[in-house]
């Protein structure tokens, strides 16, 4: 059992988007992006570190042609009514398009108690008020409801991606109003690319805590944080502040780069709330950073401020 909370990073080496979800059966399930971007894996252990040697099952692969031909990203497991889901994006050639990077979301269900032993159905593309580059979603229940959370490229705005929300029908269809809670705005997330995206939601002390990252995803991208009281209307944007600063970003000193696309789990002993991220160990990238493999796994234990807000600090030195 890690009682010290001093996680051993990398935890997992290239697996970017790195979603951690710790089940009532005791174990930690784990998926990620593989620097392939052609399929979907999950592999499950009793520890955090275990992650890193347990063995992964491919429950997914994507097809030959067709709108889920290209670029699988950042798939996320989740458990909801007593069934397991997974969101992922993918991308591929449509009637309307052949590009590699004109992203859908789609969702896949399991009702099997072990999701790496169970078979996995296609739900289908989880449809938005657009067809437009769409990806990194997330769900999350509050108060007896589902909400859903995702990165969308709005026609009507200048860049590439704002975070929406919407509350949900079932684990894959939307229902009802679709709002935007935060369009790129400060200089830190514009940088290469103006994004916000891969929101995670931590909720503790009477408030719900989103998480996304912005900007390129070489050394700038980084996390920015929402957050919004527990008892509002969490579909009105004026409901969710925003940090004018990043929460986590680049430690050059720690040489950690680009830390970011996150999201929550708790320590074994269930005590501290842990932050799973992604990053690289160098700064400088030959070619695309999309296809640099070296966006590691990475965890380390959240600290909590005299006001209740989280603190993440900065990303810890390799071990």
């Amino acid at each position: 059992m890690n009682t010290n909370y001093d996680y051993r990073n990398p935890i997992i080496e290239q697996r970017a988007d790195p979603w951690v979800y710790k089940h009532e059966d005791g174990y930690y399930y784990f998926t990620g992006s593989v620097p392939e971007y052609d399929r979907i894996e999950v592999r499950r252990a009793t520890t955090i570190e275990g992650l890193a040697e347990a063995d992964p099952v491919t429950v997914w692969k994507k097809y030959e042609s067709g709108p889920l031909s290209a670029n699988i990203w950042a798939p996320e497991i989740h458990f909801i009514n007593n069934k397991w889901y997974i969101y992922f994006a993918a991308a591929g050639t449509t009637e309307t398009t052949d590009g590699l990077f004109d992203h859908r979301m789609f969702a896949l269900e399991c009702d099997a108690e072990n999701p790496l032993e169970g078979s996995w159905m296609e739900k289908g593309q989880v449809k938005t008020k657009w067809e437009t580059f769409c990806l990194d979603a997330t769900s999350f229940e509050h108060l007896g409801e589902q909400y859903y959370v995702w990165a969308q490229k709005d026609p009507e705005i200048k860049g590439n991606s704002n975070l929406y929300i919407s509350k949900m029908e079932n684990p894959w269809t939307l229902t009802g109003d679709q709002v935007m809670i935060t369009t790129p705005e400060y200089e830190w997330e514009k940088i290469g690319y103006l994004v916000n995206e891969g929101a995670a939601v931590l909720k503790r002390n009477g408030k719900i805590f989103m998480t996304y990252s912005a900007s390129a995803t070489d050394h700038n991208y980084c996390m920015g944080m929402l957050h919004a009281d527990e008892s509002s209307d969490l579909l009105d944007p004026a409901s969710w502040k925003k940090s004018d600063v990043p929460v986590f970003q680049t430690s050059e000193r720690n040489g950690q780069y680009g830390p970011g696309h996150n999201s929550f789990t708790v320590s074994e002993d269930g005590e501290k709330d842990v932050l799973i991220y992604h990053g690289r160990n160098y700064k400088e990238i030959e070619g695309d950073p999309l296809y640099d493999p070296n966006r590691h796994t990475r965890a380390q234990v959240i600290e909590w401020g005299e006001d209740d807000f989280p603190v993440f600090g900065e990303p810890k030195p390799d071990a």
